[in-house]
């Protein structure tokens, strides 16, 4: 079980590994995507792909590892969790160094027949270059609720606003206004992946009113966030 707030720096592993927790929520990140597991999802993650991984609230991590020449996805692939994965993910974990080769080969080959890709946007969260930008993107990132205009931040770093703006379209792809939207949203993603209700989120992220949260959340997700972990 590991603790609340526990973080594994950028590793990576010589095999595949399917990152998910039987309880609490794990969180993993690839350079600039994150992905928010509860228990009904899990991770797939390519053999030699750094990763940073994270426990929410405490979580029981298992570390399902996979053959490196047993290959599924390419790329890092999240999958539903179904109650038969789940015993099976538990099969994986508890066989030994003295099972057969064989024994897991077939749980392996009955795991792969399962495993379903989940079809959920991810969000894309990449910082500004400047560094001066960057405080800016710090200070939003480090309080998803804080509500200071643009303008306001901007002068606390003693630049233009328009300089900031700038800087948020040319290195994110995004308005500085949709950027702090990504940031909020995953800020809500866990939460709502602890069962806590949208009306409490949306304050705790920076919304006045949970339907100014939903159709924030639906336009950039393309589901409602009472959706998105179903």
């Amino acid at each position: 079980m590991l603790s609340d707030g526990v973080r594994f720096a950028d590793h990576e592993h010589t095999t595949h590994q399917i990152a998910w927790a039987s309880a609490g929520v794990l969180t993993v990140r690839i350079v600039d995507r994150q992905w928010v597991l509860p228990p009904t999802r899990a991770l797939w993650i390519p053999a030699g792909l750094a990763h940073q991984t994270a426990s929410l609230r405490g979580a029981a991590m298992r570390g399902i590892y996979i053959d490196p020449t047993q290959t599924r996805w390419a790329e890092p692939t999240l999958v539903s969790v179904t109650p038969l994965i789940h015993h099976l993910f538990d099969h994986l974990t508890q066989l030994t160094d003295r099972e057969s080769i064989a024994a897991r080969r077939r749980a392996e080959a009955v795991l792969f027949d399962l495993l379903t890709p989940t079809d959920v946007t991810t969000l894309r969260l990449r910082w500004p270059n400047d560094e001066r930008a960057r405080v800016v993107a710090d200070a939003v990132a480090s309080q998803p609720a804080d509500q200071r205009t643009l303008a306001q931040l901007a002068d606390e770093v003693g630049i233009g606003e328009r300089t900031i703006a700038r800087s948020f379209r040319t290195d994110t792809g995004i308005t500085f206004g949709r950027w702090r939207t990504h940031v909020r949203i995953a800020a809500a993603l866990p939460l709502l992946a602890e069962g806590m209700a949208v009306a409490r989120i949306a304050v705790r992220v920076g919304y006045s009113t949970p339907s100014a949260f939903v159709a924030a959340f639906s336009r950039e997700v393309g589901v409602p966030p009472g959706s998105y972990f179903r």
